[in-house]
Formats: structure tokens, sequence, C-alpha cells
């Protein structure tokens, strides 16, 4: 070796003795490459990136589903592989990828030796450390997330649904195996909301969650509200774009928020939420003529998921709602969601952006790949289900107060306007307003009442008793409504 030539040496060390590297497991022994110079009078050795590379492990990671999401995550990959490897501190690599149609064309091109039909590939895989679900449904995304668990792969899903009618089950899965069950695509899309609520607003106690999670729904009512549409060419509309699926029941009838309610509710409030006892009502049956007259009240219409501490329980709630056109969440348009909440400490704030779609979706699965990237090794947890926080009952919705906008659909006869207030004073609820359009032909009219405050129990007795009218001639509409508390 001739003297003052850079020289190079691998030695093996446990990696916690080398400055600068953050270890993943403290005692493993690593080869370590480091230049050495003859020169120097004492031996200085550095790590420069290069070389720290090097030593770094790679994670390897497979994919079950290559759907819309699934084609984001991939594309995501591969675009911002070099800015992902530096925030990650390790290089993240897709192995495998399971789909049930490897063979359909699709927007990103991928080696065909990734591809396979047997998802067992992936949750058989030793070398697999974690492991994307992105099926959706119940079945089989439990059972492909449960043996992952048991293999003691990581697991990263935006499936609400399993996580909102199976989550207990999965997160004690999870804590068994000592492995990560990360969530963030399950809400808002791109929206880092769950990361929000599990991180760095954990101190705070809630009074107060109020969202619109649902894209598909929003745009409908948006498009009803600025444009006048009805409320199947506002639908018609959102499918041509992409925005709503062919078989949209699960957006419009509330079904959807009502998952994303659940896990939401859960994070904030400590333990999981019994998604049969969460109160879903859609908005089928809001009309353009409906969005007219709240607004004349000086409301917009939103469908909202909405939980809030009563003290000895807990309201959970998914319907369309009235708010006042002064709220945040009532400029909230489109596609997009918002999830506005009221901490004890950190009072009122707001969750908003796209709520869906490849990108977004793609961006919030990469983020909790990244997360268990930096946290493998260190036995964190993504949500326990056994917190020490006492479970709070689900309030049973008769017990609920709040104001009501009312729609009867009536004939236009005398005093048929009466026994309806009167009706309604019987069962406790009184008038604030009331508008009843100058009729222009024949048959039923609209008469839009907006009540006070009264308890739930009190409008379904009187709606039943009014419905049997022999002027009533369709079912009356009732639309909650939710008043501002940011003053």
């Amino acid at each position: 070796m001739d003297e003052g030539r850079l020289k190079f040496f691998c030695i093996l060390l446990p990696s916690s003795l080398v400055p600068g590297f953050s270890p993943p497991y403290r005692n493993e022994l690593r080869c370590f490459v480091f230049p050495f110079h003859l020169k120097l009078t004492r031996c200085e050795c550095y790590i420069p990136s290069l070389f720290w590379r090097l030593s770094l492990n790679t994670i390897k990671v497979g994919l079950i589903g290559f759907g819309t999401v699934g084609t984001g995550v991939v594309r995501l990959l591969r675009e911002n592989q070099e800015l992902i490897f530096q925030r990650a501190g390790r290089k993240i690599e897709l192995v495998k990828i399971a789909d049930r149609d490897p063979g359909r064309k699709r927007a990103i091109k991928v080696s065909s030796s990734l591809l396979t039909l047997n998802a067992d590939e992936i949750l058989q895989d030793p070398q697999i450390e974690i492991v994307i679900e992105l099926i959706g449904g119940l079945h089989p995304a439990k059972e492909f997330i449960l043996k992952a668990l048991k293999q003691g792969k990581h697991v990263v899903t935006a499936n609400k649904a399993l996580l909102a009618e199976c989550g207990r089950e999965l997160f004690r899965a999870a804590e068994r195996s000592g492995k990560n069950l990360f969530f963030e695509g399950s809400v808002g899309g791109g929206i880092p909301v769950i990361k929000g609520f599990r991180e760095g607003l954990v101190g705070n106690h809630f009074k107060t969650i109020c969202g619109i999670v649902n894209g598909t729904s929003n745009y409908i009512l948006s498009k009803m509200t600025l444009e006048n549409m009805d409320f199947e060419e506002a639908l018609a509309q959102a499918k041509s774009l992409g925005y709503a699926e062919a078989n949209s029941t699960l957006d419009i009838e509330g079904i959807d928020s009502a998952h994303k309610l659940v896990i939401l509710a859960s994070l904030a409030y400590g333990h999981w939420i019994d998604f049969k006892k969460v109160y879903v009502e859609g908005i089928t049956q809001i009309t353009s003529l409906d969005i007219q007259y709240v607004r004349q009240f000086g409301y917009a219409v939103k469908l909202l998921a909405i939980a809030k501490d009563k003290g000895a329980s807990l309201e959970a709630r998914v319907h369309p709602t009235l708010i006042p056109q002064t709220h945040l969440l009532a400029s909230v348009n489109g596609v997009y969601n918002a999830i506005y909440y009221e901490g004890d400490y950190v009072g009122r704030g707001l969750f908003y952006g796209r709520g869906a779609g490849e990108r977004p979706t793609a961006s919030a699965v990469v983020g909790d790949l990244v997360d268990i990237a930096k946290q493998m090794g260190h036995g964190f947890s993504s949500f326990s289900t056994t917190r020490k926080e006492s479970q709070k009952a689900i309030q049973n919705m008769d017990e609920l107060e709040c104001r009501s906008y009312l729609r009867f659909s009536a004939l236009d006869k005398p005093g048929v306007l009466a026994r309806i207030a009167g009706i309604l004073g019987e069962n406790g609820i009184s008038i604030a307003s009331v508008i009843q359009p100058e009729r222009h032909q024949s048959g039923p009219v609209p008469v839009v009442i907006m009540t006070h405050q009264a308890k739930e129990k009190n409008f379904r007795q009187a709606i039943q008793t009014i419905d049997r009218l022999s002027a009533i001639r369709k079912k009356t509409l009732r639309i909650r409504v939710e008043e501002s508390e940011e003053n």
C-alpha cells in the first residue's frame, strides 16, 4: 500500500455503534465500508452517503390489488423513488403484485415477473416485510390481512369498509403479532387526517368531529346547489366523470361516510366504535327545490359524518344536514373532503383536500410505507384497542335534540297547514318559519317549515301522524340542522 493513497476496508460492526446510522435492530451485525487515508496521524473514519447506502437494508414490499389506487402506488414508488429513499432512510422495493386480472391493460407498465394471480406468493414470502392491501371489500381482504400479520408482516390498507366492520379483530391481531397496521388512505384520500388524530392531536379530548368525507355525495349536492341540477342529473354527471361508481349505493346512501366516521371516532375517542350502532341516512330524497328553500333560510345542505362527546355517551350519525352558509364546511364543494374538529386544547380546526382518487390515496399509502420503514424494529403500534379509556355507549338517536327542516307534500285545502302545525305542537315542536309557495298547478304543493329545537323521537312521532293525513300525498322529508359553533 503506497503512502498517501486512499484505501478502503470492510469491518463487521453492531449497527448501533456507527455514528449517524439509525438501525432497525440495535444489535444487528452489518458490513460497513470505510475509507482510510495512510497519511492521517490517527485513524479517522467516516461514512459518506455513497457507502452509507450500501449498509442499508432494502425493504421488500408486496401489493395485493392492482386497480386504480394500486396503479397510483406503483407509479409513485417509481417516479419519486429517490425522494422516498431520502425520507425513509431505506430503499422501498416493490417485488410482487397480486391481482385477479394481472393481464389487464393498465396506465403503467410493469414487468410480468412482478405479477401473479396468487396472493400467497406475497403472504408466504419471508423476504417481503410489508403487505399493501388495496382490493377493497370484506373478503378475502380480511383473510389476507390476518394472514400477513400472522406471518410477521406489517400491513398498509385503504380499506375503510373492512376497518369499520372488522377493525377490532384486525387491530388485536396486529397487537398480538407486534406488527403495524396502517390505514391513512382509508379516510380523506390524501388528507393526513389519520396521522393528525393519531399523533398531532393525541393530547386532546374532542368535543366534536364533523366532516364531509364522501366526494361523490358532495359533488352531487354541490352541483344541485351551484347549478340547480336535480339529483339524477348530478349523479349521472358524477358517473361520467369517474367521481361515482356504476353502483353508487354506498356513497349516496351514506354507508361509505359511516365507515369513515367509525375510523375517525375510534381514533378520537380511544375505543372501537360499533358500526352497526351508527345512524345512517343518505341524500337520495333531496330535490333541487329543497336546495332552493334552505338557501332562503340561510343554510347549505351537506352529507355530514358527525361524532360528539356527550359526557356519558357519544353521538355517531351520518345524514344530510343543514349548516349555516357561514360555516367552514359550507364552502367545501365538488369532490373535496373536509373534517372539522374541536379539541379541548387545540380548539377548532379543519383538515381539507382531495378525498379520493388514484394520486391522493396513493400518496397516503406511500406515506404509511415510509412511516413503517422508519419504525421497523421499534415495536410501535398503529392503534391500540386495549387503551385504558372508558368505553362510552353510542347515544340512542331518539335522544338527539336539534332544529329541523320539514317539507310536506299536501293538497292545497283550507285547514291543512293548521292541522300540521297542531300535530307538531302536540309533540312539543314549535315552528320558527314557514314557506308555502303559491300554487300554479293542480295537485299537491310543498309546505316547508323550519322548526325550533326538539327531540328526535318527537319529530318521528309527529311525522308519522302527519303522513297519515288524507291531505298528505308523499312521505315527508326531514333534514336536521347543525348550528354553527364557530362564534
